[in-house]
This record gives C-alpha cells, sequence and structure tokens, in this order.
C-alpha cells in the first residue's frame, strides 16, 4: 500500500523527490502518512479535496483483497 500511495503522488507533485511516505502497523489497521512539500499540498488535496478522496479510494480498493482496513493521512 505505501508503494501505491508514493507513486501516485510522485506523479502529481512538482517536487518528487520531496514525497515522503510513512507506514504504521497495528493489527489489520493501516495507517499510511503522505507528506509532500508545502508549495505540493494543493495537488495532492484538489479542488475540495477531491484527489484525496480518489487517493483513499484507490488505496481502500486495494486493501480490500488483503482484508486490511487502510487509513490514508495527508500530512
Amino acid at each position: 500500500m505505501k508503494e501505491l500511495v508514493e507513486v501516485i503522488a510522485k506523479k502529481l507533485v512538482d517536487n518528487p523527490d520531496e514525497v515522503v511516505v510513512t507506514e504504521k502497523k497495528d493489527g489489520r489497521n493501516i495507517i499510511i502518512e503522505l507528506h509532500v512539500a508545502p508549495q505540493d499540498m494543493g495537488k495532492v488535496i484538489g479542488k475540495q479535496g477531491r484527489i484525496a478522496k480518489a487517493i483513499r479510494a484507490v488505496v481502500k480498493a486495494a486493501s480490500t483483497r488483503e482484508d486490511l482496513k487502510v487509513d490514508v493521512e495527508i500530512v
């Protein structure tokens, strides 16, 4: 899941070198934190949060295959 979020985020931003994705596991729950450069924050969130919702939807679809609950937080 971490790699999936990282690939998506790097394609969206102007500074792909500053994209950092961390993963915290707690049983079947996984929290993925996405850190981007301050000037790229709007590109990852999108208008009215549409891109952020799309990223979360893709990760949720991928996580159902593995029977996991994954939350994506943009920090």
